[in-house]
């Protein structure tokens, strides 16, 4: 019988499968944009394109060490550079990123908050037939009439801490069985009783779509900040003072709208830089520092009284929106070279980077001015200097206990091919080092006040005295504000999305004899183990205001 039966399902070769067109195809293509996949996708893509800025250095905080890399990798470094590794957060890629992930989540979040909205402002749905398919339910017999009874479990849902915190009864959503098509006698079920619908979570929801708009906050506060923000560093030995313009900085980073010939025009000078390291007790905490404070005198512009303001770690000076930090400090070395007949080529204090907890700090002094070949001393300020057999010249303190100067000593082009460098580094690419009448490298370890000549008559050097210097960064974020502020709601969003639970409760009532049943049903949206809970608790409210004993 089977095997006579006509097969008369279409053959698939003659089914016309529709075309998406460009018009289709565009909707696809935003659709699948504007789903939260995507955006959780690029949001993690954004982060693993930020990893190559924190491996290379980047052209606009250290352009000596971009540089520096490029002449040691020519084969794979002109390749990163086209790339954009060296510019990573400005780079087209980057921007893509970061212009999709805007898009994806503005497009996702636009959407469901109508339908969110639309949501709220509709009644819950009827009451099903069979409340025992749920999840959860429960049922009980009471004294009363089922409209009695009814309007007991409307107002046990309507009170909002009757049921206590256990349960989480409070700020229902009710459809009460008078109403129009409320699953009631008046829609055509009188067979099944009167009923009633409630819900409640819809913050859930407020939540989760407050966390993704948040996101969108701060994206575009980062945005701002990107845009007309900037931030500059300046080394300032004490005693002297900076101005905020550009040249007046040792790295300035603006933002590709920053007027840079607006900036306020205020200015800072530091009088006294008072660093205290722990010297009283033993072991890893010798030597620890305790406070850094620096005594500047500050302008808000040329025309405006000096106010002396105190300087510390966790307190920057303010002016207007701008923020002025003090990120670190070390030694500066006043040092002056002279040449074979004692004029003076250099005289200043030379800013050395600390190295390790006891101050051992790194630094070059490059006197451009000497002749016939330029000078460059490269080495070491010791604060509490002492001899370490294994490493030479250290220092066992970082106060101002046995200050030295341990120098090497070259000659040549400090500047080859005009590449910038860093201050605290030389590049002896083209220059050699002097050696003593023994052929050896010179090594000059000097003490405050002391001079040493160099060889062949190239002059002198001096160890004048010590001072400190101040890191100060100069910060202006005008979208700080508002990344704080999407923060704080994307946190609340968060713990409302997670805390909250989207429930709806649907109560029957039917007549049995002289009494009435009580019917209760639960449905959640996702897991719930509080929703029994919250069935026994509205069972037990009914049955208590009924006077009925369970």
């Amino acid at each position: 019988m089977s095997q006579s039966r006509m097969d008369t399902r279409p053959d698939e070769s003659d089914v016309t499968q529709p075309t998406l067109g460009p018009v289709g195809m565009m909707r696809w293509a935003w659709r699948q944009l504007t789903s939260m996949r995507t955006a959780l996708f690029l949001l993690l893509l954004l982060a693993i394109g930020a990893v190559p800025g924190s491996i290379w250095p980047q052209r606009n905080i250290d352009a000596g060490r971009v540089a520096d890399y490029l002449a040691s990798h020519r084969i794979t470094g002109p390749w990163l550079d086209r790339l954009g590794f060296f510019d990573v957060y400005t780079s087209s890629w980057f921007a893509a990123i970061y212009l999709l992930l805007f898009v994806s989540l503005v497009g996702c979040v636009v959407p469901r908050s109508k339908i969110h909205w639309r949501a709220m402002r509709a009644q819950p749905p009827l009451a099903p037939r069979r409340l025992e398919r749920l999840p959860e339910h429960g049922e009980i017999e009471v004294d009363g009439a089922p409209e009695d009874v009814l309007q007991v479990a409307l107002g046990v849902l309507r009170a909002r801490r009757v049921l206590g915190r256990r349960s989480g009864l409070r700020r229902w959503r009710i459809r009460s069985a008078d109403e129009p098509g409320s699953g009631g006698a008046s829609d055509g079920r009188s067979g099944d009783g009167l009923s009633l619908s409630a819900e409640c979570g819809y913050l859930r929801e407020t939540g989760n779509l407050v966390f993704h708009a948040a996101l969108i906050v701060v994206i575009v506060a980062v945005a701002v900040g990107h845009l007309f923000g900037w931030r500059g560093d300046r080394i300032l030995v004490t005693g002297k003072s900076f101005s905020n313009t550009i040249s007046a900085y040792d790295t300035f980073d603006p933002g590709p709208w920053v007027d840079t010939e607006a900036l306020s025009p205020f200015t800072v000078a530091v009088d006294k830089l008072v660093v205290t390291f722990e010297e009283q007790a033993g072991g890893a905490q010798r030597g620890a520092p305790r406070d850094f404070t620096a005594y500047t005198r500050t302008q808000t512009s040329p025309q405006a009284p000096q106010v002396n303001q105190i300087l510390k770690v966790n307190g920057p000076l303010k002016f207007g929106g701008t923020s002025v930090f003090l990120l670190g400090n070390g030694y500066a070395p006043v040092i002056t070279v002279r040449d074979a007949k004692g004029q003076v080529l250099m005289r200043e204090a030379t800013p050395f980077l600390p190295q390790d907890a006891n101050y051992k700090s790194v630094g070059a002094v490059k006197v451009s001015a000497a002749s016939p070949k330029q000078l460059g001393f490269f080495g070491f300020f010791l604060p509490s200097e002492y001899l370490d057999k294994d490493a030479g010249p250290s220092s066992f303190f970082p106060d101002l206990k046995n200050p030295a100067l341990a120098l090497g000593v070259y000659e040549g082009e400090l500047y080859p091919q005009g590449r910038p460098q860093s201050v605290y580094t030389l590049s002896t690419e083209k220059m050699t080092q002097l050696k003593n009448a023994k052929g050896e490298p010179l090594r000059l370890l000097l003490k405050p006040g002391q001079t040493a000549q160099l060889p062949d008559g190239r002059g002198s050097i001096t160890f004048d005295s010590v001072q400190r210097w101040a890191g100060l960064s100069i910060r202006y974020d005008p979208g700080k504000v508002l990344a704080l502020g999407g923060a704080i709601a994307a946190l609340l969003g968060l713990i409302a999305s997670l805390m909250i639970r989207r429930r709806r409760v649907f109560v029957r009532v039917r007549p049995v004899g002289r009494r009435t049943v009580v019917s209760v049903g639960g449905l959640a949206k996702g897991e719930d183990p509080g929703l029994g809970a919250v069935i026994e608790d509205l069972l037990s409210a009914i049955a208590e205001r009924t006077g009925t004993t369970v």
